[in-house]
């Protein structure tokens, strides 16, 4: 993989947010996805002394765009985010479409329009490095909420993440993770639960797990019916 991929827990025991610290391992550009809170963000910068040159924003939400304008000033930085958003989203400079290719050194994301959540969400695809960064559509076993969009909107969402590969690994936008006591039970979830026990026992946060385990594990994915769907969400 080209891209270094570093995980930061933000407002740790309130939202519990994840920003990501990208590099692009052959340029050294860097970027943050969601700069939900400032202090961690510096922090772990300082920690591996590197100097963000933009922001990649998922969507509008505060606790996805607090630090946008603190970590503008203080890097000098570019924002980028939905075109969409672009009225919403504090300090954007970079308004994307759907399906508009952002270069971040020699590596690059695809942009995917994944409404719901927000009317202008979207998904960071790094086809190459085999990464997704899902913002509030999806997390560990469940789903975002329908803030702006509707089910159907959540749906096709959805349908375009699960057409994606199988080894692409996933970047939630929140620690979510939801543990029924039926998956505890249920024989088909012993590979997820290996995954959480592996983060556990290396102290790492249970993000960048495999979209095929997702898609095998996750309720609302593994819903084949939109009505279906529809009428779970409602």
């Amino acid at each position: 993989m080209s891209l270094s991929i570093y995980p930061v827990l933000c407002n740790a025991g309130f939202m519990d947010n994840y920003a990501y610290l990208l590099v692009d391992d052959t340029t050294g550009i860097s970027a943050v996805v969601d700069a939900a809170e400032e202090q961690a963000i510096i922090d772990f910068c300082e920690k591996k002394n590197i100097v963000p040159q933009f922001i990649l924003t998922t969507h509008h939400h505060e606790d996805h765009t607090n630090a946008n304008l603190a970590l503008k000033k203080r890097y000098g930085l570019k924002i980028a985010g939905s075109a969409i958003e672009k009225n919403l989203i504090d300090g954007l400079d970079i308004p994307l479409e759907d399906g508009d290719i952002f270069k971040l050194g020699e590596t690059q994301a695809r942009i995917i329009l994944a409404a719901g959540h927000t009317n202008g969400h979207i998904l960071w695809y790094f086809e190459k490095e085999k990464a997704l960064f899902t913002g509030d559509v999806l997390f560990n076993l469940c789903i975002g909420g329908l803030f702006e969009g509707t089910p159907e909107q959540m749906w096709q969402s959805l349908q375009k993440i699960k057409a994606l590969p199988d080894d692409v690994r996933f970047y939630p936008g929140h620690e979510y993770t939801s543990l029924t006591p039926a998956a505890l039970q249920n024989p088909a979830f012993v590979p997820y639960l290996q995954f959480l026990e592996n983060c556990r026992r290396n102290n790492l946060p249970p993000v960048g797990n495999m979209l095929g385990l997702e898609k095998q594990c996750n309720p609302y994915l593994k819903i084949a019916d939109k009505d279906d769907f529809i009428n779970k969400m409602r």
